[in-house]
């Protein structure tokens, strides 16, 4: 009788021809994210997915395994041998496990059968196994409506058994859908946007924009954090750190002080897209929520994506600040966007910055300044660093 994880997958499921390779691309994710607990055995058997486990580090194996995205539920439980016996005593164990963190008196057995080999149909494992749970356990009952507890028996090349479905994150695993250029700033809403879209197969790099000496080095060093928060989810990160304070001077002195937002805003993007195709990035993402800050009205998000010719996504467009919180909160990144560090967009803050500005009386503006000269000074003195957790 061995410890295992069993994986449960969601869309990686309907991919069809193309499942293989979602397939692959979800078991090298896994053994990525646990290869520094012994490099446990990940492994496919019939359309199913397990990682190899043991007692000493199983619950930090299930924490680990449920934040790779693709996987929707993980659940602890024993690989046994095809006998209805062996079978038998693993649900027994199975049940007395699951007792000792909760108060059980219902349960149901379900076993699926992708072995149409095995002597015994779905339904008489289900029973058999009933039946010895009744046998073998003092105050249980079978209720096949409401039960407290199922037991699963899943009889592949090998028999599963498990009783719990920890939730992941699902999505699909990173690598299968393109690669993006994060806009990370030091707040809230940055991190949560990269962990949105990498849930959705996407590979990220990113970006960060400082005014330094205006800004200070703990304000980066709060990036960098961010970062390394975001690659327990997303694998190792490339971050471009930009400094825009020549930039930013630039603007303030020759550009309308209510324009200074958008227009910082719109030089973020060029940089980024030129990043971005330089480095082989596909799309750039940004944290924004319609209508949440000044820059971010309608009107301001059209002015912004006029400046670039690369796909911006902006997965939290919909969302509002509590909904944003939440997720901050529960990938724990939160705690570290709040503390008090000043970042780029407070050098120069105008005190009425439009809200509704007009596409050509922004590109007026920037007549008066060499645009492509500062992007290139902006990007050749630039750092590149590796971040990972």
């Amino acid at each position: 009788m061995k410890r295992i994880i069993s994986i449960s997958v969601g869309e990686v499921a309907l991919k069809k021809g193309n499942r293989n390779f979602f397939e692959k691309k979800l078991l090298s994710q896994i053994k990525i994210a646990t290869k520094d607990l012994g490099r446990p055995n990940v492994y496919r058997e019939r359309g199913k997915m397990y990682v190899q486990a043991n007692e000493d580090n199983l619950d930090t194996l299930i924490n680990r395994v449920k934040k790779v995205f693709g996987i929707v539920h993980v659940s602890p439980g024993y690989k046994v041998e095809k006998d209805i016996e062996t079978i038998k005593d693993a649900a027994v164990k199975a049940m007395e496990e699951a007792r000792k963190s909760r108060e059980i008196k219902t349960f149901k057995v379900d076993c699926k059968r992708a072995d149409k080999k095995f002597p015994m149909n779905s339904m008489e494992v289900a029973r058999s196994v009933g039946g010895h749970i009744l046998e073998n356990t003092e105050g249980l009952n079978v209720d096949v409506h409401n039960p407290d507890i199922y037991i699963y028996v899943d009889i592949r090349d090998n028999a599963y058994i498990f009783s719990e479905k920890i939730k992941g994150y699902g999505g699909l695993p990173l690598g299968t859908n393109g690669k993006g250029l994060l806009l990370l700033s030091g707040g809230i809403d940055s991190p949560v946007a990269g962990f949105m879209i990498a849930k959705r197969g996407v590979s990220i790099e990113a970006v960060h924009y400082h005014s330094y000496p205006f800004t200070s080095e703990r304000a980066e060093e709060k990036v960098k954090d961010l970062a390394k928060i975001l690659s327990r989810y997303c694998g190792k990160i490339k971050l471009y750190s930009v400094n825009i304070l020549n930039i930013q001077k630039e603007i303030n002195k020759k550009c309308p002080e209510e324009e200074m937002t958008i227009i910082s805003r719109r030089f973020m993007m060029r940089i980024a897209e030129k990043i971005a195709k330089e480095n082989d990035i596909d799309s750039l993402i940004t944290g924004e929520s319609l209508g949440q800050v000044a820059s971010q009205t309608m009107k301001g998000l059209n002015v912004t994506n006029s400046s670039v010719n690369i796909p911006v996504f902006r997965p939290l467009i919909g969302l509002d600040k509590t909904e944003i919180t939440e997720i901050a909160q529960d990938i724990e990144t939160f705690e570290t966007s709040i503390l008090p560090f000043e970042d780029c967009c407070t050098v120069f803050l105008p005190k009425h910055p439009v809200t509704r500005p007009k596409l050509e009386d922004i590109e007026r503006s920037e007549e008066a300044l060499n645009i492509e000269l500062l992007i290139n000074e902006a990007v050749e003195e630039m750092d590149i660093l590796d971040i990972r957790i």
